[in-house]
């Protein structure tokens, strides 16, 4: 039984909060890191504080199997991603996983263009709550006039494939923005879409064609944006850098103590996602102080869900 429009509206009511694994951990994430970042979650008073979803992002993947279903890197997940689901959820938060609409991910990995039903069910029996959907290997924005419509069907089957698995699992569109998706984001199913490329750890660095964008360019992508974010739907300017000081997968750059703060405050009254891309298990008390502040989380969180 799928679910009512109604209620997949309502799964996300206030930005979402958590932590996610590519800026620290890219292709080298595994099943240990998953089990000790989790922990580190309750034992530095993250959980406690509103962080909720642990997410795997890329390089997860073993294949598929001769019926065409996914399956993790044995190596890397000897217990399988439905064990690793049970765990995060045995310290009461949620668990994600990534996928993409094109042929492959970004990193090269099975994604799921022509699998959406297949693998939506896969995610919803492993106990996934999110799903953070990429838009590598498809057709590029200036190559097909219909590429604009393209985008909005292609993330239209895995939205309508994830609500007919009868599982709430907040959809996260990571098309990086410039096929405007706040403009159809909800309407495919996504409780939240990305306005900008991809952030790292630069306060000051523009759009290339060979690195990430800085913290003051994923800002200054949300002005005239706040009429498409509230409860249900929301802007998505990336990750939080906070505390990734240079140490993460990318590397390069690194900002202040101060410009972090200056993040975490700008993103609380984006009324943004805060999905942390740190090591959390080895916090630096300033980064800390910064993650755990409930004052500015507050704003965040607040449920008239209203954007600054």
């Amino acid at each position: 039984m799928g679910q009512s429009t109604d209620s997949w509206d309502r799964l996300e009511l206030t930005p979402p909060m958590g932590w996610n694994s590519w800026n620290p951990f890219g292709e080298n994430v595994s099943e240990a890191m998953i089990r000790e970042t989790t922990d580190a979650f309750v034992s530095t008073g993250l959980k406690d504080a509103g962080f909720t979803y642990i997410v795997i992002d890329d390089y997860w993947h073993g294949g598929r199997d001769k019926d065409g279903n996914l399956y993790p890197d044995p190596k890397r997940f000897p217990s399988g991603i439905k064990a690793l689901a049970d765990y995060v959820h045995s310290k009461g938060l949620k668990f994600g996983i990534y996928s993409d609409a094109g042929t492959v991910t970004c990193g090269r990995q099975p994604a799921s263009f022509g699998y959406e039903e297949k693998d939506a069910k896969t995610f919803a029996s492993w106990g996934v709550d999110y799903l953070k959907y990429d838009y590598c290997a498809c057709p590029d924005i200036y190559s097909e006039n219909n590429d604009f419509l393209m985008a909005i069907a292609r993330y239209k089957r895995m939205g309508d494939a994830l609500k007919a698995t009868g599982r709430p699992i907040v959809y996260s569109i990571c098309e990086w923005g410039p096929r405007s998706p706040w403009l159809w984001g909800k309407m495919v199913g996504g409780h939240l879409w990305r306005t900008s490329y991809d952030i790292h750890d630069f306060w000051d660095k523009p759009r290339n064609h060979t690195s990430p964008i800085g913290i003051l360019t994923s800002i200054d992508v949300e002005m005239d944006l706040e009429r498409f974010a509230g409860p249900g739907g929301w802007n998505d300017p990336d990750m939080l850098v906070i505390g990734l000081a240079n140490k993460g997968f990318i590397k390069g750059g690194g900002c202040t103590d101060t410009e972090y703060r200056t993040q975490m405050s700008m993103w609380c009254m984006f009324a943004a996602p805060l999905m942390m891309g740190c090591d959390v298990r080895s916090m630096s008390e300033n980064t800390k102080t910064t993650l755990l502040n409930k004052d500015v989380i507050a704003i965040d969180q607040d449920s008239l869900g209203v954007q600054g």
